[in-house]
């Protein structure tokens, strides 16, 4: 027994949960594990989020508190060891966005548009001042990885025009932002009504992003296909309700051009030094994005630039990247 699961089992035994059966549940990009723990007919979850590979559990903590107290669906937090990095937390359920529209895929647009009314609501919360914010120099620094794990080259002149880009387009940081919001981190809840119906997942990572931060994240979708009337009603739709102005949508296409050129790094690294090649299939998609987000006219100059420093995924390149 290694000390990580000795230390595991104690947290456990001291709690209501110590006799439950312990089912492991599928994790995320990170090093973070999660178990299911039941007595066959209740549930909570078992994080696992290790200190010495440089996780911690204060964040998530504190966002979900946050959440909570603000009428959004987060875990509640049910016992907390903050040194050793566990937790255990109620269990807001099994069906996730996208595995619930694989099964009614004519609902999408519906489910799109409750989770954009959480968005609607993280927007008109208050930033806490101790939330790290993504401003223009942030965004452009957080390009490094791109050249570090994706093209394998220097990357200056792409983070010196996103600076310009997010600059002249999306210049003031002031939302939260989840950062993970996508359909498979929203557990649908058909059960409940309004904003209970979407449960937030992976918040831990929370910052203080331009508007539209965590719009793009789902309507840009990695892993899978947002129909593009779906994506242009929630767009319409998030700006409506948010007040926003003309430019919105440049905003957004130059978050979204920022964050997917981060992921194509985040995914090349996933591959290479945690031999996790998977994430290179949705490459292209990130990719597809990217290309569409560059069609806007006011984005003339990055979009060359981009073309000029970042390669396009082809087979070769790919491979590459393999393990």
């Amino acid at each position: 027994m290694s000390d990580r699961t000795a230390l595991i089992q104690d947290f456990v035994s001291k709690t209501v949960w110590k006799d439950w059966q312990k089912v492991a549940v599928p994790g995320d990009a990170s090093a973070r594990r999660y178990w299911r723990l039941t007595d066959g007919t209740q549930t909570v979850i078992l994080m696992d989020d290790a200190p010495e590979l440089g996780g911690s559990t204060v964040p998530f903590a504190n966002i979900a508190q946050l959440l909570l107290a603000n009428g959004l669906c987060a875990p509640h937090i049910l016992a907390h060891d903050p040194h050793n990095g566990l937790m255990i937390v109620s269990d807001l359920g099994t069906q996730d966005v996208a595995a619930w529209l694989r099964q009614h895929p004519t609902q999408e647009k519906a489910l799109y548009r409750t989770s954009v009314d959480v968005l609607v609501k993280l927007h008109h919360i208050p930033p806490p001042d101790n939330m790290e914010r993504m401003t223009a120099q942030t965004g452009a620094e957080m390009l490094e990885i791109v050249g570090e794990f994706y093209s394998r080259a220097n990357v200056a002149d792409l983070q010196r025009e996103m600076l310009v880009a997010l600059n002249a387009h999306a210049p003031i940081a002031d939302t939260i932002a989840l950062r993970d919001f996508h359909a498979e981190n929203l557990i649908w809840r058909d059960a409940h009504e309004g904003l209970d119906c979407v449960g937030l997942l992976d918040f831990q990572d929370a910052f203080v992003a331009p508007a539209g931060y965590d719009l793009v994240s789902l309507l840009r979708d990695a892993r899978r296909d947002v129909a593009p009337e779906t994506v242009e009603a929630m767009i319409a739709y998030f700006g409506e309700q948010t007040g926003a102005g003309p430019d919105f949508r440049t905003q957004l296409a130059c978050i979204a051009i920022q964050r997917n050129l981060r992921i194509l790094g985040i995914f090349g690294r996933l591959s290479l030094k945690l031999g996790k090649p998977r994430y290179l299939d949705l490459i292209p998609r990130v990719w597809s994005d990217i290309q569409s987000d560059l069609a806007d006219p006011a984005l003339h100059q990055l979009r060359q630039v981009i073309f000029d420093t970042v390669p396009e995924p082809t087979t070769t390149l790919l491979a590459g990247l393999k393990p």
